[in-house]
């Protein structure tokens, strides 16, 4: 028991958290706190597969389509890095319903939006929105569920890594091809609805706690903020802006890497951070996060190689290709139950697991260096196998050596972090993915430019194929000679932008086979919650807070 406070206290100690008896009102608010988070992540990934169709649609620049991503990106991740506070302080029971309830209402006018500007302005306050949801996913994930079952519960939020981002493009196949582009925005609707009645009718009512707003850490907000939208602007923007021959790029470098390294400086010292920077000196949470900022990376550039072969080389729409994304999408309903059952065990070791998972997707990318122009949708998919059992086997372990070491108190701490790294990740994935595919395909065309008119000579005597085969299509020599002029560099392009997506499946390879490396160095093991020896460093007792962030009291 608790010895009593001193009548002479100045102020009342803070009440325990109450956690409701787990059933099935409880398992219908976390899986509607699940559906929440997914239609957040489908309207951020349809939105980006189907820009094309979008930018067509609303009469909408190259340039300026790319603004429409990048703002929304922005502020998503900016959201990440403080919602944690700010669902404490309002209750994650009003927080999360009205998040998802502003995130579908902002969708219905944004078809009709007249400018770029106005267009804008509602996509950033949509991925805010959108930004606010996975941490709290999070965060029920591991208050709610008890302890046989919370590794299910990071397989859950697993699955907004390994699921949703896969089921984008059949998605906008679906919504474009068969219903129309509105629905790539309007989509969110009936997925909202649902998933604030199972919200509303299952997580605990959280009492709200304004008084917070007295020892609010505005230094720490206002110098984060602004830095992120920096940070994360340059990375979607930098390849096409050409990076630092750009005064936009170099000025967004400069102040926001500076306020970025100063809000981390403030974080550290700040006696009520909105995240801990000292969880890095945990050799497993170190290593958790760099790794789940690899797999991200990963995941991003591996879903990203076969689509763009498809469409760029091949010709395919996202209606026929599709399938590709399919493969990894719907198996993982099954392999992420699966591998939460596998790293439940004490028997298992989650890095054993971990090492496995990343060799599979090694093992993906290293056949995917035999890519050739002659590949169809067809010759991905045992790529995509490996992938299935490779996602789901890298993230969940990830995630369990990032929180199973720590206590109830430090949940808030570490879902910002754990979140705004998972969003940088996928901006950093976008930024190698573009600065990859541009200098790689440049460097092989050129290569193979002067490759054919250094042997133009010695291959005259062979005649030309093209010019031969296309001879009699037009009576007019000039005319021919131009057309062969164009097929060759088609194959020229194809030739090139293969070859660069190979390169870029040999980095993946070579990041995996790091990792697997690191894996046998850095962790050390952790267990399922009530199944080994209890954590070693509870990071709320080894620092304790002078302003505590106590998990509110609940009721349902």
């Amino acid at each position: 028991m608790q010895p009593a406070a001193s009548p002479s206290a100045a102020a009342p100690t803070a009440q325990p958290s109450y956690i409701p008896p787990f059933g099935m009102q409880t398992i219908i608010g976390c899986l509607g706190m699940l559906l929440a988070v997914h239609v957040a992540g489908f309207n951020e990934h349809i939105t980006e597969i189907g820009l094309a169709d979008i930018r067509g649609a609303m009469h909408i620049g190259h340039d300026e389509g790319t603004w429409f991503i990048s703002i929304y990106e922005t502020f998503n991740i900016a959201a990440m890095a403080f919602t944690p506070w700010f669902y404490m302080t309002f209750s994650i029971y009003r927080f999360s319903i009205f998040m998802t309830a502003v995130l579908a209402l902002l969708s219905l006018p944004l078809p009709f939006m007249p400018d770029m500007t106005s267009l804008c302005f509602l996509r950033a306050a949509q991925g805010l929105s959108a930004g606010c949801l996975p941490p709290i996913l999070m965060t029920v994930m591991l208050k709610y569920l008890p302890p046989p079952i919370k590794v299910f519960g990071i397989g859950g939020y697993a699955m907004s890594a390994t699921f949703g981002p896969n089921l984008g493009d059949p998605l906008e196949a679906m919504w474009f091809e068969h219903v129309g582009w509105h629905w790539l925005y309007w989509e969110v609707i009936p997925f909202s609805i649902a998933a604030i009645a199972m919200m509303a009718y299952g997580l605990p009512r959280d009492p709200v706690h304004l008084e917070r707003f007295r020892n609010f850490n505005w230094r720490g907000f206002f110098i984060g903020v602004p830095s992120i939208l920096c940070v994360v602007t340059v990375l979607y923007q930098g390849d096409r802006l050409d990076w630092f021959r750009s005064p936009v790029i170099s000025h967004l470098t400069f102040w926001g890497g500076a306020l970025f390294v100063g809000f981390l400086f403030h974080e550290w010292h700040h006696h009520s951070p909105f995240f801990r920077l000292q969880y890095w000196k945990n050799r497993n949470i170190t290593m958790s996060l760099l790794t789940l900022v690899a797999v991200l990376i990963i995941c991003g550039l591996m879903m990203e190689v076969p689509m763009t072969y498809l469409e760029a080389v091949r010709g395919y729409r996202p209606i026929q290709a599709a399938p590709v994304a399919l493969t990894v999408a719907l198996p993982q309903l099954v392999m992420l139950p699966l591998t939460a059952a596998l790293c439940s065990s004490a028997r298992v070791d989650c890095r054993y697991v971990l090492a496995f998972g990343m060799s599979c997707l090694a093992l993906a990318a290293f056949l995917g260096t035999w890519l050739t122009p002659d590949w169809v949708r067809d010759n991905f998919y045992l790529l995509q196998a490996l992938q299935i059992l490779g996602q789901p086997m890298v993230v969940i372990p990830v995630l369990m050596l990032a929180t199973m070491s720590l206590g109830p108190a430090d949940g808030p701490f570490i879902s910002g972090m754990v979140n705004m790294l998972k969003g940088m990740a996928n901006a950093f994935a976008a930024a190698i993915f573009e600065v990859l595919l541009r200098r790689r395909e440049q460097y092989h065309s050129t290569m193979l430019l002067d490759r054919a008119g250094n042997n133009a000579t010695a291959l005259s005597g062979m005649g030309d194929p093209i010019h031969a085969a296309i001879s009699n299509s037009s009576p007019d020599g000039d005319h021919v000679a131009h057309n062969t002029l164009q097929i060759f560099h088609t194959y020229l392009h194809e030739q090139s932008t293969t070859l660069a997506l190979v390169d870029i499946y040999f980095v993946v390879m070579c990041i995996c086979v790091a990792y697997v490396a690191l894996t046998a160095v850095l962790p050390i093991r952790v267990y399922p919650p009530g199944k080994g020896p209890a954590p070693a460093i509870p990071a709320a007792a080894r620092e304790p807070d002078p302003e505590p962030f106590p998990l509110p009291a609940t009721a349902h």
